[in-house]
């Protein structure tokens, strides 16, 4: 018998930010409303999130809160390491529990590791449907991806814009 079923939609979003930010309650808020609303508009998402600062771990926090309160059953929390590191090496257990799934990029995991990170971020941009983005500097590898994002004719929604 044949399944006609339509393959499943997935809509993927990538985020990026400063290592540092300000303003956490008000970013969070903001996130939480943009996660619900992808939740809600889309018959599936995946999240490509990095570990690399506070805006990424904000993200992360509040993906597994909306998840945890809101909705679990239509997306994916993938983190997306640039290569192996010693501290995922060591941890892999605590990362397995914390993401959905952990995927070390192909692109990046073999370039030398300070040419590595901007491989990764070009390479969750390409992927994505949705960049969603903290950027106030008009420097820095988040501002280098989200240039990089706007010249892919990428959507960005920068949250720094909206404050």
């Amino acid at each position: 018998m044949m399944d006609y079923r339509l393959p499943l939609q997935i809509y993927t979003v990538s985020f990026f930010g400063h290592r540092y930010i300000d303003r956490f309650r008000t970013i969070e808020d903001r996130l939480e409303e943009l996660i619900i609303k992808l939740l809600r508009e889309h018959e599936y998402v995946d999240f490509l999130v990095g570990r690399n600062g506070d805006f990424d771990q904000l993200v992360s926090s509040t993906i597994r809160r909306v998840k945890r309160e809101f909705r679990d059953d239509n997306c994916t929390h993938i983190l997306v390491l640039p290569y192996n590191s010693a501290e995922f090496q060591n941890n892999e257990d605590s990362f397995a529990e914390y993401y959905d799934e952990i995927e070390i990029c192909p692109e990046s995991h073999a370039a030398h590791f300070k040419a590595a990170m901007q491989i990764r971020n070009r390479s969750m941009v390409d992927r994505s449907d949705l960049v969603i983005c903290y950027v106030e500097h008009n420097s820095g590898g988040a501002y280098q991806t989200i240039q990089y994002a706007i010249k892919q004719e990428k959507k960005v929604v920068n949250l720094a814009e909206s404050l």
